[in-house]
């Protein structure tokens, strides 16, 4: 019998991939760079050196083709994720932020993109440069990298309100690159050419945007509505994980079937699956969260093989041209939008730094330039500007993202802390009410519309604090009170926290107005955790008058959130890790 081994076997190449992958990604991680870099710049190094390893491998640039379908799943589970990030209840203290975001992502970026490629690159490249190609590339430099910039924050262990308004804004991010460039391949290919085409060319190109967000919006919140529906009357709990799969490979298939992308169906799925049933979307995640890295490792190993890394040395000064506009224009786009929005100083500051990685999605608006017989023109000019600035970014992005995560104060932050169900939506500003109950009513009525709620009705809750607050007030010194609720049932302590900078007059036992108003609702089996809440508090706010200025006159939730979440404030919001450390250390002692 004859035995001879077949190198093109895809399953052994993707091996050699993962491995390859694996190993790259960790040998960077050891001198402090994202594993993702590790892993773009080993698909960089096989591509370079595929003639001598291809003969044995049978591993080439070619041959990473034959994955496009796994590349997709990858690609699609990532939307899903991000658009699953996007609970709105959730975001409710954020819609402000981010809607000038979005603004500032879909006005400023392109316009600093075409205006230094039309003006600047025109000089340098008159034929390539025309007006056509500046308006197509400053479409696909809106666009981010959910895939990259998730898994940055996840190995940054990084949570703040840097890292929640990145993780919202990259889904909506790339929402705004698909319309943009819907609407400029659109306007192009009805004829339009310059600006004073918009009034023929204009409407079709809305219309063309409408269709590929109808469609997808159609197919992705189809698909999600009908698994949710499955897992309400025949699914199991043990196969919501392998359903959620299903809804991600459906909404991508049915979505290109269409003719729409397969990006956007997929990140409806997830919104509307995290909005109509938020526990199901955790369960997804927590199936898939074991095979995280084989999926992640061998993706975007197989994404740096799809770059030519030669394609900068060809086009070195515009993709130099491309790489600044695109990083100026987001740097400036944030950080207006993110001024005008009043937030933190260190998120104004480090947000447009957080969002330059460029990844999947432009890949495949490159693609679709490829494919387009009206863009066929300009196909080589965006491919090799965008392709190769694209592995510029992919290379520096991740970095880039991790310096403004730690710069901001955000990295390593994400373990358990006493306060941790205090994030920015837990948390109210100007509060107002004339009584104790009116307040306490608002704050319960503000809670209820949160994700993690108390495990009783809200009528009931509110019954259960409001004797307690009969019995014996919760008004203590210096201006805070604490009304709580313990529970017989309930997994973990939620709460909401509300501020009146000027101040309520409560009748509390001191004769000082209220500013700070802290409702609690704890299961007993987190009974620990509740006492341990209002020393904390109540100790830091008599104590620690700058700690309590600063929370009483804060301007926002976000301020709040930061003032609380801040390392300054370690007293009051310590790592449940370092608590359980020190009670070891006490009872060892004893």
């Amino acid at each position: 019998m004859d035995v001879h081994f077949t190198a093109d076997e895809p399953l052994y190449q993707l091996a050699l991939v993962l491995v390859a992958g694996i190993v790259g990604g960790e040998l960077v991680g050891r001198i402090g760079l994202p594993k993702v870099t590790g892993w773009i710049c080993t698909g960089i190094l096989i591509r370079a050196l595929e003639p001598q390893h291809s003969a044995v491998s049978g591993l080439t640039s070619q041959a990473v083709k034959s994955f496009d379908q796994y590349m997709n799943f990858v690609l699609g589970y990532i939307a899903f994720t991000v658009g699953a990030a996007l609970h709105f209840a959730s975001l409710r203290n954020a819609g402000k932020r981010l809607a000038l975001l979005l603004l500032g992502e879909a006005v400023v970026t392109p316009t600093v993109v075409v205006l230094a490629l039309f003006f600047v690159g025109g000089l340098m490249a008159p034929e390539q440069m025309t007006f056509d190609v500046c308006l197509i590339l400053a479409a696909i430099a809106i666009a981010g990298a959910p895939g990259t910039t998730v898994l940055v924050v996840q190995e940054a262990r990084a949570k703040g309100i840097l890292t929640r308004t990145l993780v919202a804004a990259v889904a909506l991010i790339d929402m705004v690159a698909v319309g943009i460039f819907a609407f400029a391949a659109s306007y192009l290919a009805d004829g339009g050419s310059g600006v004073t085409a918009l009034h023929t060319a204009g409407p079709s190109a809305l219309a063309s945007v409408a269709r590929e967000f109808g469609f997808a919006f159609f197919v992705g919140a189809g698909s999600a509505l009908f698994a949710l529906g499955l897992t309400r009357t025949v699914v199991g709990p043990a196969f919501l994980g392998p359903t959620m799969v299903a809804v991600i490979l459906g909404a991508w298939g049915g979505a290109v079937g269409w003719g729409a992308s397969g990006i956007l169906a997929c990140t409806f799925a997830g919104i509307v699956v995290s909005n109509v049933r938020h526990d199901t979307v955790l369960s997804t995640e927590a199936y898939l969260h074991s095979i995280g890295g084989v999926l992640f490792a061998a993706f975007y190993t197989l994404a740096g093989m799809k770059l030519d890394f030669s394609l900068v040395l060809g086009a070195a000064g515009l993709v130099a041209l491309y790489f600044i506009a695109r990083f100026l224009g987001k740097y400036a786009g944030a950080f207006a939008a993110m001024s005008i929005a009043g937030v933190p100083t260190r998120v104004r500051n480090y947000l447009g730094l957080s969002l330059i990685p460029h990844g999947g999605v432009a890949v495949g608006l490159i693609l679709l330039v490829q494919a387009s017989p009206a863009l066929s023109g300009m196909s080589e000019t965006v491919t090799t500007v965008g392709l190769a600035a694209l592995a510029v970014n992919q290379l520096v992005g991740p970095s880039g993202t991790r310096f403004a995560l730690s710069q901001a104060g955000e990295t390593g932050k994400d373990m358990p802390r006493l306060l941790d169900f205090l994030d920015e939506h837990h948390i109210s500003v100007n509060i107002s009410g004339s009584s104790k109950r009116e307040v306490i009513e608002s704050l319960v009525a503000q809670l209820y519309t949160t994700k993690v709620k108390p495990s009783v009705p809200q009528e009931e809750f509110l019954q259960i604090v409001l004797e307690r607050e009969d019995q014996e007030t919760t008004c203590l010194a210096e201006g805070l009170m604490i009304p709580h609720a313990i529970l017989d049932d309930g997994e973990e302590m939620t709460g909401m926290l509300g501020i009146s900078s000027k101040g309520l007059n409560l009748g509390a036992p001191d004769g000082r107005p209220v500013h700070a108003v802290l409702l609690l609702a704890t299961p007993k089996t987190d009974r620990k955790r509740h006492l341990e809440v209002l020393a904390a508090f109540a100790t830091a706010i008599t104590r620690d008058v700058n700690l309590r200025e600063q929370l009483y006159h804060a301007r926002s939730a976000a301020h709040a959130y930061n003032i609380l979440h801040a390392d300054e404030a370690e007293d009051i919001n310590y790592f449940l890790e370092d608590a359980m450390t020190r009670a070891g250390v006490a009872e060892d002692r004893e």
